[in-house]
């Protein structure tokens, strides 16, 4: 007679018991799906075109390969004019705005010359007369944390060649008390002001020099193999950029009017920040997304982006419309004698790397990742694994060694999100809540639950009739 198998579900205290009496048992994962989804998921699951739909959105996305084309201002590229003022996550008003995003634009409003003094900029954003709010998303650009981005701010330019499409992002200032991070002080302010003034021009003329455009996507396929997610390390994709760069700065920028100090500085600063990609891997991941968007019948997410209050996803098969919920805390490590207290709630667009399937969905690519944002080494590995629970497909250029070279889990289904209530996995950088503290820790958050509902209700809604 043959050993039973006894097959569990749920809870692990039946199976423990089964174990020690030495039978064989076969967990099953299963959990039920989000309270009040069923109805929503019966008519999605049974909409006919969602399979080719997810299909052609997955092959679209896979399909892109960004090249970096440009480096310009954000009034010339993006068409901003005095006044205006990009911002990251969901739309937002001044009134519902949070510390890090306040400060971010009361320092941009002084960086701009509409203000002397950053702390005046207060009455300038409450008249609202003068200002206007939008965010990044809408423009075809992403920016981190708070992501503010003024009219003289320069913008990394990415294209996809097959269809000339572009995204945008705004230059890496570094880590602490940054701009992004909702800081405003006069250093803040100078280091803004030399970029605008040397290190965007001369990047320019370094990516106008070189012979061959830097292709961003083949950079982020090379450094998910040395050790960065992308997300929140970014180290071996910075010195990549910084040798296919670094020859072009050094001819080009003396044509360009740039002596050897300039040179040396950026070259310094560029270099001593190893975060300086990610404002590449950011608009690379926009770009593939994008052409993702707008196929009927799709549950695919193509942006998830926070402002410090709030938390959003657009899906593919419901065009432009954001899905809200309360931005969360991350849970991580603190900087110095920060704690929970002082930090702000997630915020960011640079979620749009979990999006694209890399940051925190491929934490097993970077185990010292945990050094930063907290966890263990199996937990990063688990983290990968359960990702491909609620994702459409695998990105065969974006691989993980240490999981057989799996491709990372790529196209966030709402469907199977609702459905097995695993949300997606963001690691992520802190703000202080107060508007100008700057940074104070890093860690690992997930969006708000009710969002995903929220989408699937509006897939099903979409639904054609029988």
């Amino acid at each position: 007679m043959s050993q039973p198998t006894v097959v569990t579900v749920g809870a692990d205290m039946f199976a423990d018991s089964v174990a020690g009496q030495a039978v064989d048992v076969e967990r099953v994962d299963w959990r039920p799906p989000m309270p009040g989804t069923e109805a929503d998921l019966a008519a999605v699951a049974t909409d006919p075109r969602r399979p080719d739909a997810n299909r052609r959105a997955v092959e679209a996305m896979l399909g892109v390969t960004a090249h970096l084309v440009d480096v310009a201002p954000a009034s010339e590229v993006l068409g901003l004019e005095k006044g205006q003022f990009l911002h990251a996550g969901p739309p937002i008003e001044w009134a519902r705005t949070s510390g890090p995003l306040r400060g971010a634009l009361m320092g941009g409003a002084a960086l701009e010359g509409l203000v002397d003094d950053p702390e005046d900029a207060v009455a300038l954003f409450e008249s609202g007369s003068s200002v206007s709010l939008e965010p990044c998303h809408h423009r075809s650009a992403v920016g981190p944390m708070a992501g503010v981005v003024t009219p003289s701010m320069w913008m990394w330019v990415l294209e996809d060649r097959a269809t000339g499409r572009r995204t945008y992002c705004s230059l890496n200032e570094g880590l602490g008390k940054v701009l992004r991070y909702g800081a405003y002080s006069s250093e803040v302010l100078t280091r803004l002001r030399w970029m605008g003034d040397v290190l965007g021009p001369l990047l320019q003329a370094a990516v106008r020099g070189t012979e061959e455009a830097t292709d961003v996507t083949g950079i982020l396929t090379q450094m998910l193999q040395m050790g960065d997610e992308a997300h929140n390390r970014n180290r071996a994709g910075t010195l990549m950029l910084l040798r296919d760069l670094s020859p072009a700065m050094v001819s080009s920028g003396s044509d360009a009017g740039f002596d050897s100090k300039d040179v040396a500085d950026v070259l310094r600063f560029v270099g001593g920040n190893d975060h300086f990609f990610l404002n590449l891997a950011m608009p690379a991941c926009k770009l593939a997304l994008d052409a993702g968007r707008d196929v009927p019948g799709s549950t695919m997410v193509v942006a998830m982006a926070r402002n410090g209050t709030d938390f959003g996803v657009q899906v593919s098969g419901t065009g432009d419309e954001w899905f809200t919920g309360p931005a969360q805390v991350a849970e991580g490590l603190f900087l110095g004698d920060y704690g929970p207290d002082d930090a702000n709630a997630d915020i960011g667009d640079s979620a749009i790397t979990e999006t694209a399937g890399i940051g925190g969905f491929a934490m097993a690519t970077a185990p010292a990742i945990v050094r930063l944002v907290g966890g263990t080494v199996p937990d990063a590995l688990a983290t990968t694994r359960r990702m491909h629970e609620i994702t459409l497909a695998e990105n065969p250029r974006w691989s993980v060694p240490v999981l057989e070279f799996m491709g990372t889990p790529t196209g966030i289904d709402v469907s199977k999100v609702c459905r097995t209530a695993i949300l997606p996995q963001i690691n992520t950088g802190m703000a202080g809540k107060v508007a100008g503290v700057g940074q104070v820790g890093a860690g690992l958050v997930t969006p708000p639950a009710e969002i995903f509902p929220k989408a699937l209700a509006a897939l099903a809604a979409r639904v054609p009739s029988a």
